[in-house]
């Protein structure tokens, strides 16, 4: 019976890879077929194929699902070719920023590629630091939201109150600690697989050393580099990247807990090079087979590969008006020309520009853009404006040093209380009401305050040397492995 089940299902395989390939144009087949050379070699030889296993994150963006495509392309190709080949090991992580529609272009993706019951396939997630099966219709875990939103906080608190905040740095910092852990799980993988160009990959290490030095962690100087230099960095960074913000009794241990390899053995393929043809020449295969839905706002993201643009211009609408002192309107319009002069840097297409002023128009003016950004950051990150408004004066670290600022702009009535507030963020008694508005209008416990308080000045040190004015061009479009919440 289990002969005749595998036969069953080999030739249900060979049909998926057919049909797969009919989709690919000659160029793509040519590049399909360097790709079973690369893993071969990187495997060390036909032999060891079998043995072989690949991790390719993914978030429901489109160059994810197409590069899971090939990948499946080429582990079937070798299937009928000899009798072993690599595994695939397919992960995504969990976050408050996911947007149904990308949970759906993930399930349709693996449903099609016929992931779900191959046995040489791990389709996993991560939630909360915990490694679990695959579900689109399971929920982020309420543990899990509430992680990311005091993260998300904590992390965007450790600057000062004149560096333009960047609202998710805490992003940097659970992607990196979900490539390090995901690749150790379950007796670990060989190499992980990304299309990102060499900018994307610049961007992301960038902003990953920016967020690494707020959180108090020290990790190499990143010159010129790719995610070549990613895994040696992580495996210097140990397994926990928030240690430094949260007391020993509140961190969260990756789970299963005893699962996970003490030493990684995680090397990285590039197969950008393989990404042949045009954008638009992807589609038949994106939305025919693989059943992917675009979303408008994905068609350009810049430098700030976690965020949504229109809360990018919001969140700098809010530091016009709060710390700049001018109006909500002046930052928005700063924050449009600022990405329009980036896009026309790396000579996006006009049409793509022109999109994406149109989806601010569409918001419906400065006011609606507000309302709807409110939305999403309550609705998604649990994150109010008034907190978000706090995150912006950074007010605690470095003993309160910006906590007079703050209240003279946001909470007049408060400056009374000032002395009573030192003493509730040093840990000593207080009055409750004092200690219940520290909690209202940061959205942090007091204890997480009280270790702001105790964070000294944090300066961030921009890398030496910047590749990504001299590295490839992005396609426009272009979205990567680690851009989350645009698709929402």
């Amino acid at each position: 019976m289990s002969t005749i089940h595998d036969q069953a299902m080999n030739y249900v395989y060979q049909q998926v890879l057919q049909r797969l390939l009919s989709f690919f144009s000659r160029a793509e087949r040519t590049a399909l077929q360097l790709l079973i050379q690369r893993l071969v070699v990187a495997a060390g030889g036909m032999e060891n194929i079998g043995q072989f296993k690949v991790l390719v994150p993914q978030s429901g963006l489109r160059d994810g699902c197409y590069t899971l495509a090939l990948l499946r392309a080429a582990q079937l190709t070798i299937a009928g070719r000899a009798p072993a080949t690599f595994q695939l090991r397919v992960a995504s992580l969990r976050w408050s920023g996911d947007s149904p529609l990308a949970l759906q272009n993930l399930h349709r993706s693996y449903s099609a590629l016929f992931l779900y019951d191959d046995p040489r396939v791990e389709v996993l997630m991560v939630d909360n630091r915990e490694v679990l099966p695959f579900d689109h219709r399971t929920p982020v875990s309420n543990e899990g939201r509430e992680a990311s939103r005091v993260n998300l906080l904590l992390v965007g608190h450790c600057r000062t109150w004149l560096e333009t905040p960047e609202l998710w740095d805490d992003a940097y910092l659970a992607t990196a600690e979900y490539y390090s852990q995901i690749a150790r799980w379950n007796n670990g993988v060989d190499a992980m697989i990304s299309t990102e160009t060499k900018g994307s990959q610049q961007h992301f290490l960038e902003g990953l050393n920016r967020a690494l030095q707020r959180v108090a962690i020290a990790g190499p100087e990143l010159v010129n580099a790719g995610f070549e230099a990613l895994f040696p960095l992580l495996d210097g960074l140990g397994d926990d990247f928030y240690r430094e913000l949260r007391a020993d009794d509140d961190r969260i241990a990756w789970r299963p807990e005893g699962e996970f390899e003490a030493c990684r053995r995680t090397s990285f393929i590039d197969i950008n090079d393989m990404m042949v043809g045009k954008i638009e020449d992807r589609w038949p295969l994106l939305g025919e087979f693989l059943g992917y839905e675009p979303d408008d706002l994905a068609l350009y993201q810049g430098e700030a590969v976690f965020a949504d643009p229109l809360i990018s211009a919001h969140v700098r609408g809010l530091y016009a008006r709060f710390i700049e002192g001018r109006a909500y309107e002046a930052g928005i319009d700063d924050y449009v020309r600022h990405t329009l002069v980036d896009m026309r840097r790396k000579q996006v297409a006009e049409s793509v520009c022109e999109h994406l002023l149109a989806s601010y128009d569409n918001a419906g003016g400065p006011e609606q853009l507000r309302v709807l950004a409110e939305d999403y950051l309550v609705n998604g990150f649990g994150l109010s404006e008034t907190q978000l408004v706090c995150l912006l004066f950074a007010p605690f670290i470095d003993n309160g040093k910006g906590l007079e600022r703050f209240l003279r702009n946001c909470h007049p009535g408060m400056l009374v209380a000032m002395p009573d507030l030192h003493r509730a963020m040093q840990g000593l008694h207080a009055p409750e009401q004092v200690l219940k508005w520290i909690t209202e209008v940061s959205g942090l416990p007091v204890r997480l305050v009280i270790r702001l308080y105790a964070t000294g000045p944090v300066q961030i040190h921009p890398p030496a040397q910047s590749a990504s004015e001299n590295t490839d061009t992005d396609q426009a479009g272009s979205a990567s492995s680690f851009e989350r919440s645009t698709e929402r």
